[in-house]
C-alpha cells in the first residue's frame, strides 16, 4: 500500500526540547472484519509534554512524552524518525532548567508555559 504522506526525518523535524509540549502524529495499521481481514490505516494524536529527548548512539534519537488522560499518567516513547511517525509538531514551550524531567511525574503544579507561533 502506497503512503501518502512521507516519515517525518532528521531533516524535516522541528527543534525538540524537553518542556515543550507536542503533537505527535502517529500512523497506525488495525484490523478490521471478522470473515474477511482488511488492513485499515488511520492517524492518531497524542499530544503531552516531552519529558526527555535521547540523543545517544542509537541511529535514531528517541524522545519520552507524557499526558494525563481521565487522571492517569500515559507515557508513550516515539523513536523521532520512525517510519510510522507522519509529523511532530509543537505547541507549547515551558521555562525548564533541566535536560532531562522525569520529576514531572510527581510534581503536582503547573509550569509556565509560552505558546510557539
Amino acid at each position: 500500500m502506497a503512503t501518502a504522506n512521507p516519515p517525518a526525518t532528521a531533516s524535516k523535524l522541528p527543534e525538540l526540547k524537553p518542556g515543550m509540549t507536542v503533537r505527535v502524529h502517529q500512523r497506525i495499521r488495525e484490523l478490521v472484519g471478522d470473515k474477511e481481514k482488511k488492513e485499515k490505516e488511520r492517524v492518531q494524536v497524542f499530544e503531552g509534554i516531552i519529558l526527555a529527548y535521547n540523543r545517544g548512539k542509537k541511529p535514531s534519537p528517541t524522545i519520552v512524552v507524557r499526558k494525563i488522560s481521565a487522571g492517569v499518567g500515559v507515557e508513550k516513547i516515539f523513536p523521532v524518525s520512525a517510519p510510522t511517525i507522519v509529523k511532530i509538531e509543537p505547541v507549547k514551550q515551558a521555562e525548564v532548567r533541566r535536560a532531562k524531567l522525569y520529576y514531572l511525574r510527581t510534581y503536582r503544579k503547573r509550569l509556565t508555559e509560552k505558546k510557539i507561533a
